[in-house]
């Protein structure tokens, strides 16, 4: 009886330039199926963009170390069609043109000029609509679609909804503002865990290399805990590399549910019995991230918020409805909020979020943040005071105004300033040489 051989994962620790992503791929045997004369698309992992200000993009965002280094073993193996693709979350979501800014940053344009790389702003590309089956059709850059070939590069990181993020998660950038928001939508059945797990599924053949020189601890942005982990997990299987990847962050693939979904849908086992693994072993490199931010028991309030006593606001723990953009501003609002506490409990205020959140029925205010919230409860009689935020995403000016209306004196100049916040994570990494900016410069 014929046996399908194991998917082979690689684990290689990183320590030299372009030595460590070679041996990453060799291992795994990522490029041994490579056409002649491919056309090849990197999608690295951009998350957010800003221009007003440097941010620590540790764990955030893909090093452009990494992107160099598959650059030249691409070439090594005689590519010449080299792509680099990205569809960042822009702020605000029409100021396209930041992402040639976040590539000109990030020195993806000496890799033009050095290797003639070419860029692509998706959201100046075309998009393609694809059924992905059990009634999920979305729309993909039509471009990664109609290459030869992927090379996955992912940040190797937690997440605080999907638990982690990880070579299935960063497709979710290829795909449109309207078929992410689908992501998010309120089905039971159909969840952001359902839909992301299909995203891999249309892709051409693939390489992925999870990027661990930063790894990031309740990502996947800059307010979680960013570590210096030095790992590389690469395989030509995307989920037999995301479970690796998930058991290296310390989460077993089978408490993760898109990639539950996945492997049911690929007939797979969770428990990594079909998969190789070359190189460091899973147990030798292990480092338990965290995936969720703590609220409290009730879920009424940030851990933080509470431990510093904040009374008369509930400000509801995010669900997986809560889209992307919405997210987003929720953590500037959340810093604005702490930074507005004086010592007064406020006036029995709520925040509902996302597309499910329910009222209490029995606080004095409620706001609703955001345009499918405003839909949500515009008739909902067990609202006492509706304060709506409208807009998708809300604007900054409208959330102040709302916040102050509910008597929760928020600082204008935060919202102001909304894309200068960022910088201010900066101060955490003041004097610790193990985060190193070279890492995201091109020289």
């Amino acid at each position: 009886m014929h046996m399908k051989p194991n998917s082979l994962v690689s684990i290689v620790r990183y320590e030299r330039p372009l030595e460590s992503v070679r041996k990453a791929v060799e291992l795994c045997r990522g490029l041994d199926y490579l056409p002649p004369k491919a056309k090849v698309f990197i999608k690295p992992n951009i998350v957010f963009w800003t221009v007003e200000a440097n941010f620590p993009k540790y764990g955030v965002i893909t090093t452009s170390r990494v992107i160099e280094d598959m650059v030249i073993v691409l070439k090594e193996y005689g590519v010449d069609d080299i792509v680099i693709g990205e569809g960042t979350v822009l702020r605000p979501p029409q100021a396209t043109d930041h992402q040639e800014h976040a590539f000109e940053t990030l020195g993806y344009t000496a890799l033009h000029k050095r290797y003639g790389v070419k860029l692509l702003n998706i959201w100046k590309r075309p998009f393609k609509k694809i059924d992905l089956g059990a009634g999920v059709i979305l729309k993909f850059n039509a471009d990664i679609l109609e290459s030869d070939f992927v090379v996955d590069l992912p940040v190797l990181k937690t997440h605080s909804m999907t638990v982690v993020s990880l070579g299935i998660k960063n497709l979710k950038g290829m795909i449109d503002i309207p078929s992410r928001k689908k992501c998010h939508s309120t089905g039971p059945r159909k969840d952001l865990h359902f839909m992301v797990a299909r995203l891999a599924d249309p892709m051409p053949p693939m390489l992925t290399l999870l990027d661990g020189i930063y790894t990031s601890e309740r990502g996947p942005n800059i307010d979680g805990t960013m570590h210096r982990s030095n790992l590389l997990v690469a395989s030509a299987d995307v989920l037999s590399a995301d479970m690796v990847g998930a058991e290296v962050l310390g989460h077993h693939p089978a408490d993760v549910p898109h990639l539950v979904h996945a492997a049911r849908n690929r007939k797979r086992p969770l428990d990594l019995s079909d998969v190789d693994v070359a190189g460091e072993s899973i147990e030798d490199v292990r480092v338990p991230h965290q995936y969720d931010f703590p609220y409290t028991a009730d879920n009424h309030l940030p851990m933080p918020m509470s431990e510093m006593g904040v009374k008369g606001l509930s400000y509801y723990k995010y669900d997986l409805s809560l889209c992307t953009y919405c997210s987003g501003l929720t953590r500037t609002v959340i810093y604005a909020i702490a930074r507005a506490w004086q010592g007064e409990p406020w006036g029995d205020v709520e925040v509902l979020s996302g597309k499910v959140m329910q009222p209490a029925g029995d606080k004095k205010k409620t706001i609703l943040f955001g345009k499918c919230m405003c839909q949500a409860h515009k008739e909902n009689d067990r609202i006492r005071q509706m304060i709506p935020i409208k807009g998708c995403p809300p604007k900054p000016d409208s959330i102040v105004k709302a916040f102050q209306r509910a008597g929760i004196d928020v600082d204008p100049n935060i919202f102001k300033n909304v894309g200068k916040l960022p910088g201010k994570f900066l101060k955490r990494f003041a004097g610790r040489p193990e985060f190193e900016e070279s890492h995201f410069r091109i020289s």
